[in-house]
């Protein structure tokens, strides 16, 4: 083992983290989207 595999900083599931990073991504971009179309709705 070297070094950084000895002392880590961290011993969560990678797993958890990657999910929760696709929820947040996921529900800015739909925010995005769902202003987007407010706006449009609202100029016509």
């Amino acid at each position: 083992m070297n070094k950084f595999e000895q002392n880590v900083q961290s011993k969560r599931n990678d797993a958890v983290d990657s999910g929760v990073g696709f929820g947040v991504s996921f529900l800015f971009f739909t925010a995005i989207f769902v202003i987007g179309t407010v706006i449009e709705l609202l100029g016509k």
